[in-house]
């Protein structure tokens, strides 16, 4: 502050400033909190939440050049700020209906400025609120709050470090790459929210798809397997293959299982149905086979899924190298995988689907 020097009416404000300073930091604190709760309810995912109190050096600097404008300290608005950050554009009007319903706010001096700019110029977008707490046992202290996308943010920080708003003219050429450089971000921002919109339509109708039992009509992907799970696809087999020595059933992720599904060629929902409903007899008689001559009374929920793709690699001729390949994938490339493919391709020998498969390969011979 050693270089500011302030009239006799900023040096005033600036004193007013500083009894007020533990009003404001607490003010500050109360507003954050508020709406931080509040989006948090309301399930609204924000990059940064931020807020602050103004500093001395700041507020001198403000003073010097337009302290008049300012008759008494509650003149000025930002003295405290919050600031939100969203990922989506859509995501800064739900902080906005936040924002209305827990404060107050001065609608004269708040602006947004995403509607301020000319219809051939692109710039700094941020919707500005000059809010109060609602509480009237509260000082009726005003505060900003602005909320932005975090590409208008970049832009932001972009503006202020280069310069682009400073005392030097900025030549027409890279004021030219400053408003294409905006325009693209702005470009991004909204396509951002439009392919958030169609990634949360697709979702929904995936959704439906598979509650209706078209599944056929929906593409194998995570999203689409995860609900499909909803539906228990492998609870049936799980029981039957638990009875054989009255076991209970644990839950384990079965995600880890969609790329074996994925390598087999599996396309769609349906294809995976039909996996099921093709082996679901001899991947019981694997289980009985392997399972009959132990004592095991408690199975992971995966189970059946396990052995519905074991009996799929050895349906396809995958013999040994096929079934070590599949444990390759389960649990990570270690030497035990070869062991547990000997062991299995041994149990699996005299079963009827394995004969079937030894006769259609002689045949092909």
């Amino acid at each position: 502050m050693n270089n500011i020097k302030l009239d006799p009416h900023g040096e005033v404000l600036l004193l007013q400033y500083r009894k007020l300073h533990p009003t404001l930091v607490s003010l500050a604190d109360k507003a954050y909190n508020l709406l931080l709760q509040a989006l948090k309810e309301q399930g609204i995912y924000v990059t940064a939440i931020e807020h602050r109190v103004k500093t001395e050096k700041s507020l001198a600097g403000k003073l010097e050049l337009k302290g008049a404008k300012y008759k008494s300290i509650d003149d000025i608005t930002d003295l405290v700020g919050l600031r939100v950050i969203t990922f989506y554009t859509d995501d800064v009007d739900k902080v906005a209906a936040i924002a209305k319903r827990i404060f107050d706010i001065d609608w004269q001096n708040s602006v947004d400025k995403r509607k301020l700019h000319e219809l051939d110029a692109f710039g700094y977008n941020s919707l500005h609120y000059i809010c109060r707490l609602k509480d009237p046992s509260e000082p009726s202290i005003r505060f900003e709050l602005q909320m932005r996308t975090a590409l208008q943010h970049v832009w932001s920080t972009i503006v202020h470090d280069t310069g682009y708003k400073g005392e030097v003219k900025i030549p027409r050429e890279y004021l030219r790459q400053f408003n294409r450089l905006a325009g693209l971000m702005e470009l991004m921002d909204d396509e951002f929210s439009r392919l958030r919109l169609a990634l949360t339509d697709y979702r929904r109708q995936t959704l439906a798809l598979v509650k209706s039992g078209q599944l056929d009509q929906v593409p194998l992907s995570r999203e689409s397997f995860r609900n499909y799970l909803d539906l228990k696809p492998f609870h049936r087999l799980n029981r039957r293959i638990a009875a054989v020595n009255q076991a209970e059933i644990f839950s384990v992720p079965i995600m880890t299982y969609l790329p074996v599904l994925e390598s087999f060629g599996l396309e769609t929902l349906g294809d995976v149905q039909h996996f099921i409903d093709e082996n679901s007899e001899d991947a019981y008689q694997l289980a009985l086979a392997q399972l009959a001559v132990t004592e095991l009374d408690l199975l992971s929920s995966n189970t059946s899924l396990h052995y519905l793709c074991l009996v799929h690699v050895l349906k396809h001729g995958g013999g040994r190298e096929g079934l070590k390949s599949l444990y390759d994938i389960i649990n990570g490339e270690q030497d035990t995988n070869g062991m547990l493919a000997d062991v299995m391709l041994t149990q699996a020998e005299t079963l009827p689907f394995m004969q079937k498969v030894k006769t259609q390969n002689n045949t092909t011979l």
